[in-house]
């Protein structure tokens, strides 16, 4: 199960090797209708655009066909830029999620925290019901681990305490960060800037996740980041999950 950057540069490269069960993609820009299918026809895909064309929205590709697929969190102040898909298997919850970027100047802050706190209640009702996984940019680095100069960044979006508490709300909730029941160091990101060469000396922040109930902890066999896989800012991210 894997969430990763779509380019054009290698995508269709990246699927046939890796070939994961389930794939979720967030900032996809574009709507079904928009994208010609050349992947190959063992996945089944399911999408939820933004209303404003050619920002945000979220896609699956699967192997496996779900239950059921929703679209958003059933708030509409939250639901019309195609941030979160959902998908009912027979024994979990799968939620995609892009979550809102702060922006430079913290101008979206105040609406990231309502944002958290909906996205949360939503993961809860869900998991009333059965066990949650969840993935995506969550756009937030949790711990001072999660990127490689913290102190620089302690008010900057995507660091700043406000975020790093809706990703405690997460853990509150059971949650757990499934990179981190592996791998406890530093180095590890999934977010390289653009500018001076930053993915080159690994300048990077790791904003990109999967959690899960704790009652599959059992079942999790690995978490990984594919730091070598190039074609985005971002690089994709997974588990391997026996469920």
């Amino acid at each position: 199960m894997e969430s990763a950057p779509v380019s054009k540069k290698n995508f269709l490269h990246y699927l046939t090797e890796q070939s994961p069960d389930i794939l979720c993609l967030q900032e996809t820009k574009a709507t079904e209708a928009d994208v010609e299918a050349v992947w190959p026809n063992t996945y089944v895909t399911y999408w939820n655009s933004a209303q404003k064309k050619g920002y945000s929205g979220s896609a699956i590709f699967t192997k496996h066909e779900p239950l059921k697929v929703t679209t958003g969190i059933g708030q509409t102040m939250h639901d019309n830029e195609g941030r979160v898909l959902n998908a009912e298997f027979d024994n979990f919850h799968l939620v995609n999620v892009y979550v809102p970027n702060s922006r430079r100047e913290l101008t979206r802050l105040p609406y990231r925290q309502q944002w958290d706190a909906a996205f949360l209640s939503h993961l809860k009702k869900l998991q009333r019901t059965k066990p949650v996984i969840f993935c995506g940019d969550l756009n937030v680095a949790h711990t001072e681990l999660d990127l490689a100069n913290p102190k620089a960044n302690i008010r900057n979006h995507g660091f700043t305490a406000e975020e790093r508490a809706g990703f405690d709300g997460f853990v509150r909730a059971g949650f757990i960060d499934s990179f981190r029941e592996f791998e406890k160091g530093v180095g590890h990101y999934t977010w390289w800037s653009p500018m001076q060469g930053a993915r080159a000396r690994n300048v990077g922040w790791r904003i990109d996740y999967f959690l899960l109930s704790q009652s599959l902890r059992p079942n999790l066999k690995r978490a990984f980041i594919h730091r070598e896989t190039l074609g985005s800012d971002h690089c994709p991210v997974g588990i391997e999950i026996d469920i």
